[in-house]
């Protein structure tokens, strides 16, 4: 590199390229960066602008010795000399501005000016601006140092943009990685709903942020979670806001990222959606989209006017689409809940008409008992004997109870127009998933592996799969029996539950056996022998039903269940059912 020819600019080089080391700002490098050259240059005003794509105007980002500028919003390109130099990407020298007609006065001293655009390849971002109260205050010498201390000063300011913006990103990816895994974890709405918007707000640097979902009426929207940098920011209105006036409705028709450059502008004063702060400028709404479906829009606000970068709207989208996702994550939790819930009832009513069938079945023997010595002990009193009448009640009551019992039998049994023909591995894949949820959440290993060639059974689809999801939960309460289910940290020792089909032969009649093992401490020795007992439960709060009603179910399909092996390692139940005859 040769040595600068100016005397000048070795000083004022070493004096910018130090800057790198003082500041991560880039305003504070140009504020310094600034004084570098008014210095070198003794001038006696200076500025540099910077060029707002968003707003397509020159604006003042650092000044010396300079009024405040009578329009802040900035200055077009093509307008003054500063604006000329950016609109044609060309250095200026002025020795005396009251013969050049593009000069705009701001201050009444200047007599001479020089400007130098800061390129970024073919690309102009700003202008480097110096003034002078003497006429030919600066000269060709002068313009072309200033246009090589403006190149370094920009070199400068890209570098510490461009750390920035790769700081940006690894905060975007962390937000992204850490939300990721705190919101598929979320199984309540709301919750989930404030973890996104916080999350979001933090990655997005922004003044507010706040989730809208639109309810059953499309033309109402509702702020379902809000997040503010300040606890004092006003909040959007709770309650259902008419979408006509929102700018959420954008985004909600579109299912597309809609960004507004400043929502202080005229036109958007009296939108519903908006919280009434006035320091609330740029905003980015984004849907929340899972295979097509929008299930809210994120609206985020910055406290500043500026354009969204590429970068920002892919982060903002993907955060979106993981709180999509956790989302329907927590429907089909909730709904997987519902069904189970809904099981346990059905169950609870079978439970119950098996329980009346068994006491029918016991009441039905002595009542036939009661009938046949009641008719054999010939109780013939005359006609006009009050006796008589009792004895004609009493036969008239006793039929009545065989009526009520046959009923109670007649109404406990399947009827067979329930029973069709199952494959048996269909019938446990049905049965796994709704139970997949509650053994992950008890960190259970589930292993089960359909059999080569299809089983098929015929039997009722319901019963045998209250039989199975019996034996699962049995299973999962001995190895949860010390612990609590919903525990986030994994147990010590490994829990497994599997499922084995196959089949065996007895005599000329093919069978399919289902074999649930886990991996518990096993059944007591005391318990093992009367396990299919009524109301013979190991457990607190069990009814000691279960198993009763499963060999039931399994009798009344010519199947039976059995109990197959019990110790420390864990119990294998056996289910054991007739194949369908092809």
């Amino acid at each position: 590199m040769s040595t600068p020819a100016d005397p000048r600019a070795l000083s004022a080089l070493y004096r910018l390229t130090s800057l790198a080391r003082q500041a991560e700002d880039p305003h504070s490098v140009l504020r310094d960066a600034l004084e570098v050259l008014v210095s070198t240059f003794q001038a006696d005003a200076g500025s540099i602008a910077l060029f707002n794509p968003s707003t397509g105007l020159l604006e003042d980002e650092v000044q010396h010795g300079l009024p405040p500028s009578a329009d802040p919003s900035g200055l077009k390109l093509g307008h003054g000399i500063t604006g000329w130099c950016v609109l044609n990407a060309r250095s200026l020298l002025v020795p005396d501005v009251s013969t050049e007609p593009r000069y705009i006065a701001e201050r009444s001293a200047t007599r001479c000016e020089m400007a130098v655009p800061m390129r970024d390849g073919e690309r102009v971002i700003g202008v480097a601006n110096l003034e002078s109260d003497r006429r030919g205050g600066f000269s060709a010498e002068d313009l072309a140092l200033l246009e090589q201390l403006t190149a370094e000063t920009t070199h400068l300011v890209l570098l510490l943009w461009r750390t920035r913006h790769l700081q940006a990103k690894a905060r975007q990816f962390e937000t992204l990685l850490s939300s990721g895994q705190s919101l598929v974890a979320k199984l309540e709405k709301q919750e989930l709903f404030a973890t996104l918007t916080r999350d979001t707000r933090e990655m997005m640097q922004g003044r507010s942020c706040a989730l809208f979902h639109q309810p059953a009426d499309a033309a109402l929207v509702r702020c379902v979670a809000q997040d503010h940098a300040d606890a004092t920011t006003p909040g959007i209105p709770a309650g259902d806001l008419p979408i006509k006036s929102s700018l959420v409705a954008a985004a909600f028709h579109t299912k597309r990222q809609v960004e507004f450059s400043d929502v202080q502008s005229p036109g958007f004063g009296g939108l519903a959606d908006l919280p009434d702060d006035p320091t609330l400028h740029s905003a980015l709404y984004t849907p929340l989209l899972h295979e097509g479906e929008v299930f809210g829009v994120l609206a985020v606000f910055l406290d500043r006017v500026h354009r969204f970068d590429d970068d920002e709207k892919r982060a903002c989208a993907s955060l979106a689409s993981l709180g999509a996702v956790a989302l329907q994550n927590a429907r089909l939790y909730a709904r997987v809940f519902e069904s189970e819930e809904k099981l346990r009832k059905s169950e609870q009513l079978t439970t119950l008409g098996l329980l009346a069938a068994e006491i029918a079945h016991e009441i039905r023997n002595p009542l036939t008992v009661i009938k046949l010595l009641h008719g054999g002990l010939g109780l013939d009193f005359p006609p006009d004997d009050p006796r008589r009448t009792d004895v004609r009640v009493i036969n008239e009551k006793l039929d009545q109870l065989e009526s009520i019992v046959s009923r109670v039998l007649n109404f406990a049994k399947a009827p067979a127009a329930l029973h069709s023909r199952w494959s048996v591995a269909d019938m446990i894949s049905d049965t796994l998933v709704l139970v997949r949820p509650k053994l992950a959440q008890a960190h259970i290993h589930l292993s089960f592996q359909a059999p080569a060639q299809p089983l098929v059974v015929d039997a009722h689809k319901g019963q045998l799969q209250q039989v199975l999801l019996n034996l699962i939960f049995n299973a999962t309460e001995a190895m949860t029996a010390t612990s609590v289910p919903s525990t986030p940290e994994p147990p010590p020792a490994r829990r497994e539950l599997s499922i084995a089909v196959g089949q065996e032969l007895r005599g000329s009649v093919s069978m399919v056996t289902i074999d649930v093992t886990d991996s518990g401490a096993g059944i007591a020795p005391e318990l093992a022998p009367r396990i299919f007992d009524s109301f013979l439960s190991g457990r607190t709060g069990g009814t000691g039903l279960g198993l009763a009603i499963a060999k039931r179910i399994l009798e009344s399909h010519h199947g039976e269940i059995t109990l197959r092996a019990t110790g420390p390692s864990g119990t294998t139940m056996r289910v054991t059912l007739p194949l369908a005859k092809s």
